[in-house]
């Protein structure tokens, strides 16, 4: 909370004193995740589950289906019995008619199903979640791209506040030494010299420019943000992050969802061990009706009360669950690998912030020793003792020590956000 309140504070600050509009890292986070596309599959993933336990629960209403059918068939079933040599003259054994005709409608109502219904909706719920964490880690790794290129804007900002002072001293260097060749005390070759550095200032302006702008333009694009070359970053504080772990990362609830997928297949799988038990009922108008005997159109109804149960489940039983049982072994494997590649990320991200905090206490040292052989060089040139390349020599060992210490600052922000998207402690 402290560091959310001064980073508050510094953007209000900016935004007084610059006049611009300012940005944080933790903005563009969130609005990078708002924009990414893939966030609108987490809403699309919770309606299929929802249709789909919709239907499910269908699947306890009562099922109805009518049929009907008009057939005309070659011959029928005859009582092979001869009255008259019997003694029964004229008199015939009535028979089916070669058409026949029929309407029914069946109602068949569940009374249980093993838990098929049951395991099926765990089933899909799982399922869901482990799309959903699927999508998740996917949005959360957008957070290392915001880090990259957070602070490859923050690198190239320094660089060119960095190269516009030496393009100043450059050109305070070369008016001075101007009026020196004026005055005989130095050469045109000396001037040249300093005109040739002033030109790669100018091309390397250039460089950070369009690197700048490069940085900005696929922020922009990120974020969903209207981020230009008047945008300002707000550079965040070197803090050390806090010690945690990675149970917050968002991999660990895929394989929490994955075990539990695996897991409700037991419960789909134990469900098809059981009977089913339900009643019917069947009414039709039909040629003939339940009288064979009756060849003529006649209304009847059927009802009773049905028992399935399919025992070759009890087949493939044990070698299911075997499957279930390694499957879930394969996921604590990868959750596993996952927590030790994650310790050795951590291990190294912590080793990176500790060298770059020690190579930054040198680099002011560094700078200001630099610093000041560059000015006894602009006395000695004024002198005409040395030379106008020994003292661009010195000017740029003074420029590149500075831009050391930029790139080390720089280096040691990504390290501590790096190790934040580690362990998850934005």
């Amino acid at each position: 909370m402290k560091r959310l309140c001064t980073t508050a504070i510094a953007v209000a600050l900016s935004a007084l004193c610059f006049g611009q509009a300012s940005i944080t890292i933790e903005e563009c986070y969130s609005k990078a995740r708002e924009n990414y596309p893939l966030i609108r599959k987490l809403g699309l993933v919770e309606k299929t589950k929802e249709y789909n336990i919709d239907n499910l629960n269908k699947g306890y209403l009562p099922q109805l289906m009518f049929s009907s059918k008009a057939t005309y068939q070659s011959d029928v079933t005859k009582i092979p019995i001869d009255l008259e040599a019997m003694g029964f003259k004229g008199v015939e054994i009535p028979h089916l008619s070669q058409d026949q005709y029929g309407i029914s409608l069946d109602l068949n109502q569940t009374i249980w199903d093993g838990g098929a219904i049951k395991s099926s909706k765990e089933t899909v719920k799982s399922s869901s979640e482990v799309e959903k964490s699927n999508i998740e880690v996917s949005l959360y790794a957008v957070n290392e791209r915001i880090n990259q290129i957070y602070f490859g804007i923050l690198l190239a900002d320094a660089q060119i506040e960095q190269n516009r002072l030496l393009k100043k001293i450059l050109a305070d260097n070369y008016s001075q030494v101007e009026s020196y060749t004026k005055n005989g005390i130095a050469n045109q070759s000396d001037l040249d010299a300093i005109k040739v550095d002033m030109i790669k200032a100018e091309q390397n302006e250039i460089d950070f420019v369009t690197a700048r702008n490069t940085y900005i333009t696929i922020l922009a694009k990120l974020t969903g943000m209207e981020i230009d070359g008047d945008t300002r970053l707000v550079k965040p504080l070197p803090e050390r992050p806090t010690q945690s772990d990675a149970f917050g990362r968002p991999e660990m609830s895929l394989f929490d969802a994955q075990v539990m997928k695996y897991r409700s297949d037991y419960n789909r799988i134990n469900s098809g061990l059981y009977p089913r038990l339900s009643i019917f009922a069947t009414g039709g108008y039909g040629k003939p009706g339940l009288d064979m005997f009756e060849n003529k159109l006649a209304p009847y109804y059927i009802a009773g009360i049905k028992l399935n149960w399919n025992i070759g489940n009890f087949y493939s039983l044990k070698s299911q669950r075997k499957l279930i049982r390694n499957n879930i072994d394969m996921v604590e494997n990868q959750r596993e690998l996952f927590l030790f590649n994650t310790d050795i990320d951590k291990t190294q991200k912590e080793l990176a912030i500790d060298k770059y905090m020690d190579q930054i206490k040198y680099d002011d040292e560094i700078i200001r020793l630099k610093t000041s052989i560059r000015k006894a060089s602009e006395a000695k040139i004024a002198n005409g003792t040395i030379s106008g390349t020994d003292l661009m020599r010195d000017i740029n060992s003074e420029h590149a020590a500075i831009q050391t210490k930029i790139l080390h600052e720089i280096q040691l922000l990504l390290a501590i956000y790096d190790f934040k998207y580690v362990m998850n402690d934005f």
